[in-house]
């Protein structure tokens, strides 16, 4: 901060001054800190340069623009429709930032809009480029004869029969609109008058229906609504259709209720899930072009501010069913395919047990080595192994159809006491938990739902078998959720220990997620949270602030998903301030502001947006040179330190700590997919410093794990000779 020097009263001329000491900065000051809803959006917007980016494969580019297309959706369902539950309720409180709901919402609605328009563009780009390629989503007026002919056919014996017209008159009330919907509103008129009437037709996308339809030869598509905008005659027979205007909506997705007041905690997930049907409707998206009249009648309606809740959008609604398209067999227009290794540790039909025993502990990179032989290999080994007496295990989200679920209930089917703690609450996969909650019952499973009043988030399973020793537990924790499908797009940390202290504080965790007693049970490496978590980073933070005074060298590094909690903002920039270097890896949310002299100068914030999700978390402190690391599920956000069970585990081996070391530094030369954030908030993506091709993190990690595979192979073949 530069401060004007005073004037003289006799001269004008400036008077000498003495050097002023820098001014003392108030780490708790709202200007230092960054909004949540805008730096997530921030990321989207990270996101969507992918689909810009020439080096993308072209599919690949297409695949960004809908999974931005589906994370807006839900960032309305979730974050606008909690802001405006807020205001709804006169809250007034401000963010760390300094913004009230109200702010938050007009700010993002504006960020939002930029982002449509960005996303729209680049679809533009991408449909151009995909028509060279004789991939084409072409309009129903364009089609030829025959291509009519096969549309009207699908039309007729595969859509028509779903349809459900429904009027909008004195006589029909305002039909219901189902969330994230997409709509007809066709105007119609009797022959020979003047009198109009309004009607709604669904489109109905999804359960086996799908969005664009192929037409004549090749790759080419018509979408579903065009088909029936252009043969309404059939739906409304003698009548004139005057206009067909496209419209979707998004309901409130917030309808928790009060566990601690539930007396079954399925009956209320289930009751949520039907208010959720009919939750306030939070957006309303028209196609550009609709009547100033009929868009003012359906904000109206759906009791919608009009000017600010209704988005209209020039190219296509519902961008995310590009999904479809983005999975066409062109191998060319998609990133090489790419098979996670076997762990080299795990190249071997020796018994799991005895090479987890042998090891000590084993790190695993997702989706660089296999999830299927290492974690499904795992519970699936258990279950048939005669000296396994117990599994337990933790569920957030997995498939209903997940090898871990058959291994579950195949233990229990041989008389291995299998306990389960699923969460309910887990947001849009409540349905499916609630289901698989009663297939494992009915396996014999005990299942339980964790913690009233805390959703149970940490990521571990629990073995005890009979070794030839005694009974020894053996344990899987991961940053990543049991699911094979997210395993091979997501980037996660996983470790498998038959560490017995480990094992003791896993065993205390699960009687504490089964029972809810929290009282005297001491955890000697595992740092669980809401209990301790928290606490334990402050003071580990603190730490390194107070031994760099003392000897200097003090280093933090943080990856992980978000950083939104104020108070681990604030003990960073303090620790920054007493000399602390700090480098931090965040993927989306972070309201911290790095490189503000006085503040934040020694704080780096960068972050990854490439081929596979980052969703690791990784926590390390120099701590005079012992280098701790830990791993976990926890992001640095208040609900996950404060109202979740969270758990960080240590990694002590040092070969263990060398991979983990190795992650960070592999990132801090990639100048393919990182992007560094400045002191505003905003990011810059880092670009080769020559024009060569260079590989970005998850390339270089894909690569690292084949050169472990291939070192272990060989190793091998020279013990056998």
């Amino acid at each position: 901060m530069v401060l004007q020097k005073p004037l003289t009263a006799s001269t004008g001329k400036k008077k000498p001054q003495p050097p002023r000491p820098p001014l003392k900065i108030d780490p708790s000051d709202h200007q230092w800190y960054l909004n949540r809803e805008l730096t997530w959006l921030a990321f989207k917007r990270r996101v969507l340069h992918e689909a810009e980016d020439e080096r993308v494969p072209l599919l690949e580019r297409l695949k960004f623009i809908a999974i931005v297309s589906g994370n807006i959706d839900e960032f309305f369902m979730k974050r606008i429709g909690g802001l405006k539950q807020q205001v709804g309720a006169g809250m007034r409180e401000l963010t760390p930032d300094g913004r009230t709901p109200r702010q938050q919402i007009l700010e993002c609605y504006s960020y939002i809009r930029e982002l449509e328009t960005y996303k729209d563009e680049l679809l533009r780009r991408a449909s151009h480029l995909l028509r060279q390629k004789s991939i084409i989503i072409e309009r129903y007026v364009n089609l030829s004869a025959k291509e009519k002919k096969q549309a009207q056919e699908y039309y007729h014996d595969n859509i028509f029969p779903l349809l459900t017209p429904q009027s909008i008159d004195p006589a029909h009330p305002f039909p219901f609109i189902s969330n994230l919907s997409l709509n007809l509103l066709v105007t119609l008129s009797f022959p020979k008058s003047d009198k109009t009437i309004l009607s709604r037709v669904k489109v109905p996308v999804g359960h086996g229906s799908p969005r664009f339809i192929p037409v004549g030869a090749g790759d080419h598509f018509v979408s579903l609504e065009d088909i029936m905008m252009h043969n309404l005659d059939t739906l409304f027979p003698e009548m004139q259709v005057e206009t067909c205007e496209l419209f979707r909506v998004t309901r409130n997705a917030n309808t928790d209720k009060n566990e601690d007041e539930a007396d079954d905690l399925m009956v209320m997930i289930e009751s949520e899930l039907k208010e959720r049907k009919f939750a306030p409707i939070v957006r309303l998206e028209v196609e550009s072009g609709m009547s100033q009249a009929h868009r003012g009648k359906l904000a109206s309606e759906l009791q919608l501010n009009e000017e600010n809740d209704v988005f209209e959008v020039p190219t296509m609604l519902a961008m995310r069913d590009l999904f479809e398209i983005a999975c066409l067999d062109y191998p060319r227009l998609h990133d090489p395919p790419h098979y996670p290794v076997d762990h080299h540790l795990l190249q071997t039909s020796r018994n799991i047990f005895h090479i987890i025993r042998d090891a000590g502990s084993i790190l695993l990179q997702h989706p660089y080595e296999s999830f299927a032989t290492s974690v499904e290999r795992l519970l699936r080994e258990a279950a048939a192994d005669p000296k396994v007496r117990g599994i337990k295990m933790t569920l957030y989200r997995t498939s209903i159809n997940s090898c871990i679920i058959d291994s579950l209930m195949q233990a229990a089917h041989n008389g291995k006491q299998v306990a389960v703690v699923i969460e309910l609450k887990a947001r849009f996969d409540e349905e499916a938990n609630m289901r698989l909650a009663e297939k494992m019952e009915e396996a014999g499973i005990h299942v339980t739902f964790g913690v009233v009043g805390l959703k149970t988030y940490c990521k571990v399973i629990l073995i005890v078998r009979q070794d030839y020793n005694g009974l020894r537990r053996y344990v899987h924790m991961g940053t990543g959720n049991y699911h094979a499908d997210k395993a091979r797009v997501f980037s996660d940390i996983g470790l498998l220990t038959s560490d017995d202290t480990i094992g003791q504080d896993v065993t205390e965790l699960f009687n504490y997620l089964t029972t809810g007693f929290s009282v005297k049970r001491n955890y000697r490496k595992l740092i669980p949270g809401p209990r301790f978590l928290k606490k334990a980073l402050l003071k580990m933070i603190e730490r390194e602030a107070v031994q760099h005074a003392a000897n200097g060298g003090g280093h933090i590094r943080f990856k992980m998903n978000a950083l939104e909690d104020s108070d681990i903002v604030k003990a960073l920039y303090k620790a920054s301030m007493a000399g602390v270097r700090v480098d931090l890896t965040v993927r989306d949310t972070c309201r911290l502001r790095p490189g503000i002299p006085g503040l934040s100068e020694n704080i780096r914030v960068s972050g990854i947006v490439g081929r596979f999700m980052e969703h690791s978390r990784i926590y390390y402190f120099r701590n005079n040179g012992q280098d701790d690391y830990f791993i976990g599920s926890a992001d640095l956000m208040k609900r996950n330190l404060e109202s979740r069970v969270e758990l960080l585990i240590p990694v002590e081996a040092p070969e263990l700590k060398q991979e983990l070391r190795t992650i960070f530094d592999l990132h801090d030369i990639d100048q393919r997919s990182a992007w560094d954030m400045q002191p505003d908030g905003t990011h810059v993506q880092r670009m080769p410093s020559i024009e060569r091709k260079t590989d970005g993190l998850h390339q270089m990690l894909i690569n690292s794990a084949k050169l472990r595979s291939k070192a272990a192979t060989k190793e091998k073949g020279i013990r056998i000779r």
